[in-house]
């Protein structure tokens, strides 16, 4: 910054801005200027939304807000999607303005919760709103960082309630991920919480290089420069209006499929053409492939991986596996490979810092932990993370792994959503994961979350990306993964039983539906409505211009063109409800048939005179399907389809009792016994037997459509000489008028979508007595303490005392039911369930589970997923006394799922308790809590406060 009109804009920028200036002065590296911008823009007043690439530094504005509070003497929250990111936060920010300062609210724990600025996650802050919180009172900056977890299916409503609901003199400071809509997603803020800054960054702080490993050798996945490498430019390259990459057919342009090295271009083929897919699989060994593809061409063993990368200065890396047990495979293999990465001073830090923070962990629990192979595989620099492990040793390699003491960590997604930690490189496994239901290829948004952890800023000159090959494998497809952003924002809001109770509570049923219509579901569907509402203009004066064209001097000729429609319909429909009825006549004809009947099969292969063996049993959905004996000596199952008109047994003949079709012989026998009874009958058989063609009805007989026809004969348009010219614009009047009433109706359904469910929702708890009016009643206001999905689940169970005679183990399984969902669908149907109170208390709940549900489907809302007993066991065990090791074996769960869905118990004890008001029930919620907050459990839920 040497030129003197530089140096004049900061002294301007210093004079307007001197808190920025001061913010500046602490960090001994200079701030980026989409970070000076929105760090002016908050001190200029404005609330700021700032979309920047992962890793770019934008939390570096939300310490701004922190630091305007400080100095303003006012009150800062800074809110998480997760508690872990909730303690980093903590630890940063202690660090930075002292223990005193700062305070730490989660479901875990709480810490020095009046201070001026105080952690939290997303949902203590919306408990809060609802509740009024005191802590609320001198509040002016809420940072939310990862704002774009409001699309979470499970918990982005919270994120959208705390926006709406906070007080309009606080200033939000929103931090997102680079996403395709942050314009729109900028404007919806501005509509709800007024003069909004959106601050976009599209350039990586370090440049991205993409690379593809086949066999144990990197490629280059580009032939030239890679689109995330260009110094100095947008990740992306250009972008339009909606933030997607510029077409390739613009002037100046290139695809930049064609961009992929050919060399990958060439593998790819080479091995399709080996292994190309034909839909069958080889079963002789001549049937194997001629070839074989090259030794070089194959997916690295995970151990190899690391070892290239170590070799080529690679590391530290994370290494993405989209399974939970192929992250723990990852690191044994590794650990019996013999593989190292780490300095005698390393492995001495690693076991010290290990030893520190496993100190109040039970000893004899680290058996069943796993301790022993992960305090191994930490000491050579080698780590799993996902959310099966326990929290405490998630932290562990955090910690380390953002020293530098750990060099590779094999990790589920989850780790790319929040936690800091930024690597040299990202390798990927695969580009496919299961979401649950299905293998689903991984999209370009994912791709970049992913992807974006590579390059450490202020450490890395350049980031890595690898894709392991794998068969099939086509790089033309990983490069449009590679360069392309579109991952956009998509509102996940509706309103659940809780907040409606809350809403209503606080503000009245007609202002809680205002305030829900400020939703950014709401706005992107009212933005999709606008696009609707232009159709149906330029639908509207296209049909003016039909009218003009159909304009007939004889008359109404648009009235003429209705009335051969309508008897266009009248012909259609009358000739479907023929062939329904003689469908009808036919089946009540088949099901009148009985062993031994002879009857004329009218159609079909099996035309002709037949034996009936067996009438067919009736189903709802083919109707009868008569087993019958031929003349050929065929036994045949018919269907519908043979009987296009009724069928009647012209005759009988005796089916012997111990006739057995498989018999060629006795077929054979009762065959020529058939032959010489229809011999007697005939070719035709007797009238009876016959298509009863004569009995149909035709048009003819229908009075109204004759009616109809003669009115068409007698309007004054039926002799224009222009009338079948006039009929075919007609015809495309009406077809784009029904075009343009569907548009209108999609218009329809779209406006007021969140007020409308809204409606929905206070209309079930209108009938359960929850609310009346704009007040709440006795279980209403229960309700409202209760924050868990089955919210209403567990507001009937207590209004109906389910839970009232209940022992502590007893009360610890009920309410693990409301809490639980398993993984796998593939989880037991029927899981070991406690003895006692608790099943005849589970009944009762289900049968509760099942009338909500049938009143959810009368009132057209769906909330309430089934309840998962699938913990029941688990958490009875545990409030019980069972050891870790116990509930462990029999529940075969992680230890860190296990500890998760006890935590998750533990907030729902706690809302339990507080709903029960002074009743016994109360006593015995509070004492589960107590009892299963122990061992694992108690050390997982201590946040060390770092020196100050």
């Amino acid at each position: 910054m040497s030129t003197p009109s530089e140096k004049y804009a900061v002294f301007r920028s210093d004079q307007e801005h001197p808190a920025v200036k001061e913010f500046r002065e602490l960090y001994d590296f200079r701030l980026d200027d989409f970070q000076l911008r929105a760090c002016a823009a908050l001190e200029d007043g404005h609330q700021v939304l700032v979309a920047a690439p992962t890793g770019s530094g934008k939390t570096l504005v939300g310490e701004f807000a922190v630091h305007l509070a400080l100095q303003r003497g006012q009150k800062c929250f800074y809110t998480t999607p997760i508690k872990a990111l909730s303690n980093q936060k903590y630890s940063d920010l202690v660090r930075r303005y002292g223990s005193d300062n700062v305070g730490l609210l989660t479901g875990d724990n709480s810490i020095n919760s009046e201070a001026p600025i105080v952690v939290m996650t997303t949902e203590v802050l919306r408990n809060m709103l609802y509740a009024a919180s005191q802590t609320l009172l001198g509040l002016s900056y809420v940072v939310m960082d990862e704002v774009h977890y409001l699309a979470d299916r499970a918990r982005g409503a919270v994120w959208e309630e705390v926006i709406i609901h906070l007080p309009d003199s606080v200033a939000v400071v929103s931090l997102s991920a680079t996403v395709s809509n942050a314009e729109e997603f900028g404007d919806w803020l501005e509509t709800v919480r007024g003069n909004t800054v959106v601050v976009l960054e599209e350039k990586r702080p370090v440049p991205l290089f993409q690379h593809v490993m086949v066999g144990k050798r990197l490629h280059d996945l580009f032939a030239g420069e890679a689109p995330t490498a260009r110094a100095g430019q947008a990740q992306y390259g250009p972008q339009s209006r909606s933030g997607n990459p510029a077409k390739a057919n613009q002037p100046g342009s290139t695809d930049l499929k064609d961009l992929v090295n050919p060399q990958l271009v060439r593998i790819a083929r080479d091995d399709n053409r080996i292994f190309r897919d034909d839909s069958r699989k080889p079963r002789r060994r001549r049937d194997l492939p001629k070839q074989r593809p090259p030794k070089s061409h194959f997916t690295p063993y995970r151990s190899d991986v690391v070892e290239e990368l170590d070799a080529g200065a690679l590391l530290p890396a994370i290494y993405f596996i989209f399974s939970r047990k192929g992250c723990e495979d990852a690191m044994l293999q590794c650990l019996r490979s013999g593989l190292r990465l780490t300095k005698p001073s390393e492995q001495a830090e690693i076991k010290r810092v290990l030893a520190e923070r496993m100190v109040d962990l039970p000893d004899e629990d680290l058996g069943v932990l796993g301790y022993h192979d992960f305090a191994e595989a930490l000491s050579r620099g080698i780590a799993a993370h996902h959310a099966g492990m326990l929290a405490a040793f998630k932290e562990v390699v955090e910690e380390l792994f953002a020293r530098g003491l750990i060099k590779v960590v094999f990790a589920t997604e989850t780790l790319a959503l929040g936690i800091n930690m930024p690597a040299r490189t990202v390798v990927l496994e695969k580009l496919s994961k299961w979401n649950g239901e299905a293998h689903v290829d991984i999209t370009p948004g994912e791709y970049t979350q992913l992807t974006g952890r590579a390059g450490r800023r202020g450490i890395d000159v350049e980031g890595h990306a690898v894709v392991l090959w794998q068969p099939g494998f086509d790089p033309r497809a990983v490069a449009g993964l590679a360069s392309t952003r579109t991952y956009p924002l998509r509102s996940s809001f509706s309103p659940s039983y809780n907040m409606a109770v809350n809403l209503v509570r606080q503000v009245g049923r007609s202002r809680a539906r205002d305030m829900l219509e400020l939703s950014f579901a709401q706005f992107q569907s009212d933005q999709a409505v606008v696009g609707l509402a232009r159709q149906v203009q330029r639908n509207t004066e296209a049909l003016e211009g039909y009218k003009e064209s159909i304009n007939c001097h004889l008359g109404d000729f648009l009235e003429y063109a209705a009335l051969r429609r309508r008897i266009g319909d009248r012909e259609s429909s009358g000739s479907k409800r023929r062939k329904l009825d003689r469908r009808v006549e036919a089946q009540e004809s088949l099901e009148k048939l009985r062993i031994g009947d002879i009857i004329r099969i009218p159609a079909g292969r099996s035309a002709g005179w037949a034996l009936v063996l067996d009438p067919g049993v009736r189903s709802e959905r083919e109707g009868p399907r008569p087993t019958v004996l031929t003349l050929d000596r065929q036994v045949r199952k018919l269907s519908m389809i043979d009987f296009p008109t009724p069928v009647d047994a012209i005759s009988s003949l005796r089916v012997p009792k111990k006739f057995n079709a498989r018999n060629p012989q006795q077929r054979r026998e009762l065959a020529h016994v058939l032959r010489g009874r229809t011999d007697m009958l005939g070719e035709e058989g007797p009238p009876s037997s016959r298509s009863r063609n004569g009995d149909v009805v035709t048009h003819a007989d229908d009075p109204e459509l004759q009616q109809m026809r003669a009115e068409l004969r007698a309007h004054p348009c039926h002799g224009c000489s222009d009338r079948e010219d006039h009929a075919r614009w007609a015809e495309r009047y009406f077809r784009l008028d029904r075009e343009n009433r569907d548009v209108q109706r999609k218009i329809e359904q779209r406006t007021n979508t969140i007020a409308r469910q809204f409606d929905r929702v206070c209309q079930v708890l209108d009938a359960l007595h929850y609310l009346e009016g704009d007040k709440t009643t006795e279980a209403g206001d229960r309700l409202s303490r209760i924050y868990t999905e089955l919210d209403l689940v567990a507001a009937e169970c207590l209004r109906v005392g389910v839970f009232d005679d209940l022992d502590v183990p007893e009360l610890a399984a009920c309410l693990a039911a409301l809490v639980y969902e398993s993984r796998s669908k593939d989880e037991p149907t029927s899981p070991r369930l406690p003895r006692g109170e608790v099943r005849p208390a589970l009944e009762q709940m289900g049968l509760i589970w099942r009338e909500l549900s049938a009143l959810e489907r009368d009132m057209r809302v769906d909330f309430l997923r089934p309840m998962d007993l699938g913990f029941c066991w688990a958490a009875f065990r545990w409030a019980s006394g069972a050891s870790l090791a116990e509930v462990l074996y029999e529940s075969d769960l992680a230890a860190g799922d296990f500890v998760r869905w006890v935590k998750q118990l533990i907030d729902l004890t706690e809302q339990v308790a507080d709903a029960a008001g002074p009743t016994p029930l109360r006593k015995t919620a509070r004492a589960v809590t107590e009892q299963i907050r122990r061992g694992v459990i108690a050390y997982a839920s201590v946040v060390d406060e770092p020196d100050s």
